[in-house]
């Protein structure tokens, strides 16, 4: 693939896998990754420790498996280089976030609590699992979405583009349970989800891209059990 076709801010070493064959998912294999989703979703609700591991490999397992148990395609050994990046985005991140959460508020758009009641900090071990079965919530529709987009347009920065912005209104949609709560959560949690994408688009290592969420989401329940 020319180089042409990639952002400025990749890797030309590195791809996305399966979108182009890379390695080929058959169509049953698909109805697996999403049967994968949905049930790493449901488990990733409890608050046991025991369940939330068992999500994650019950959403992991399956990926490794159509990349042939080639771990590396999607975990990289992190460089001191990828964990300033993360934070770096983490910042960016909470800029954008407390001044869309300003605009939105002048317009009566609020979001709801999403650290729940009096959390405590027993509540934060907890998120080490359930967020990486969001990463993963979000990497499997990506590389689905990129997958048709790709095989129709045969224009890879279109793809992904296409791919990310459907994603983002998926993970938006996540958390909200009514419509003012999702035009919120769209800008906050959907187009806030840019900075994760940045990361994981430049690296192709979504440890970097689940440092980034982790340290947001880590940072939102701090500063509710302090009472910040």
């Amino acid at each position: 693939m020319s180089n042409i076709d990639r952002f400025k801010i990749e890797n030309e070493d590195l791809d996305f896998p399966f979108y182009n064959n890379n390695p080929h998912v058959p169509k049953w294999g698909w109805i697996v990754l999403f049967f994968a989703m949905i049930m790493g979703l449901i488990l990733s609700i409890s608050s046991s420790l025991i369940v939330l591991i068992l999500s994650c490999a019950v959403i992991i397992v399956p990926v490794l498996y159509f990349l042939k148990w080639d771990y590396t395609v999607i975990f990289k050994k992190l460089s001191a280089r990828d964990v300033a990046l993360a934070i770096a985005l983490f910042v960016g991140y909470i800029v954008y976030a407390l001044a869309m959460d300003f605009v939105l508020g002048n317009f009566g758009i609020v979001g709801g609590d999403l650290v729940g009641s009096n959390p405590t900090w027993m509540d934060i071990p907890p998120l080490f699992f359930s967020l990486m079965v969001e990463e993963f919530l979000k990497f499997i529709p990506f590389m689905f979405f990129l997958r048709v987009a790709f095989k129709f347009s045969n224009n890879r920065k279109l793809s992904v583009i296409l791919s990310m912005a459907l994603v983002m209104l998926f993970f938006a949609s996540l958390h909200a349970y009514n419509w003012n709560m999702f035009v919120y959560a769209i800008f906050i949690q959907g187009f806030g989800s840019i900075f994760e994408f940045i990361g994981y688009i430049k690296t192709k290592n979504i440890l970097v891209s689940y440092i980034t969420h982790m340290a947001t989401d880590i940072l939102g329940f701090s500063v509710a059990i302090m009472g910040l």
